[in-house]
């Protein structure tokens, strides 16, 4: 059976990161390996939390895995809190990513034209080097500004994109995507999350797919709002479809069904947006 390693942290409430991540790669036939890079009660979007740091541990971690003879098919990063955990997370792939590993990296640091509270310069150069070394990324376009250009000029690129629409964005966006393909060496680049509408037409969801130089396009009615955990439930499809040989357009189709439907129903049963989607009754849609 392939495996992936998750890197991510666990929340016990509130549906993302690991938590999302293991069923999901799991109904895919892929087995979830966590590397946990901290533990919270539940996650950040509550009021308060609990969290246990693990940054110092996961070297230990690492070692006892390396004795067992661990060899990953494919390796899956998430959310990372600082520079100190992307260095660890750098040596993790100088452990266990052979020629053959297939990495897929989340950029988590920013939306909506703004960094999260954790974005520091050092942190997004640690997320460029490992960038580098992945085959897929999972970006908001955000994150790929972020990437092409650091924090400051991303928000003037930022504020020129919402003076345009239409096709004229998407192309600007495809723009974006090849910069970034070009400039990491990558062989494909997914940018998440894009808000697309049409004159009177219903606001969409779009994610763009680059894949070997091809563009496309996967739309899906916006509805219910922003939940947790939905953007660690679409990169885990891509990093489960990247080692069963799947292409990333196939993915993010998939992706885009399963989270719409769970999404329907965390609406239907009025979720709060921090417990996350309604996706356990959906998985049987990633079964392949």
């Amino acid at each position: 059976m392939k495996k992936i390693a998750v890197i991510n942290d666990l929340s016990g409430l509130g549906k993302c990161s690991l938590t999302a991540a293991i069923p999901v790669i799991s109904v895919m036939g892929v087995q979830a390996c966590p590397f946990p890079t901290a533990v919270l009660s539940n996650q950040t979007g509550y009021e308060t939390y609990f969290c246990e740091d693990f940054t110092d541990d996961m070297e230990p971690y690492m070692e006892q895995w390396k004795e067992r003879g661990f060899v990953p098919d494919g390796i899956y990063t998430g959310f990372l809190s600082d520079e100190k955990q992307a260095d660890k997370i750098l040596k993790f792939m100088d452990m266990f990513a052979a020629e053959d590993t297939l990495i897929l990296t989340d950029p988590v640091m920013g939306d909506d034209g703004e960094v999260y509270p954790i974005y520091t310069e050092a942190l997004r150069r640690r997320f460029c080097e490992l960038v580098k070394r992945s085959c897929v990324i999972t970006p908001n376009l955000t994150e790929a500004l972020v990437l092409l250009y650091g924090k400051e000029k991303m928000k003037t690129v930022w504020k020129e994109f919402q003076t345009i629409t239409g096709q004229e964005r998407l192309e600007r966006i495809e723009e974006t995507g090849r910069k970034l393909a070009e400039e990491f060496s990558l062989s494909a680049v997914v940018i998440t999350g894009v808000d697309q509408q049409e004159e009177g037409e219903t606001v969409k969801m779009g994610n763009l797919v680059l894949e070997n130089g091809k563009c496309s396009w996967v739309f899906a009615e916006k509805a219910g709002g922003s939940y947790s955990g939905t953007g660690d439930i679409f990169a885990s499809i891509l990093s489960a479809g990247l080692v069963k040989g799947y292409s990333m357009e196939a993915c993010a189709d998939m992706a885009v069904d399963f989270i719409s439907a769970s999404i329907r129903d965390a609406v239907k049963e009025g979720t709060d947006r921090n417990d996350g989607v309604c996706f356990e009754l959906h998985l049987g849609r990633l079964v392949r």
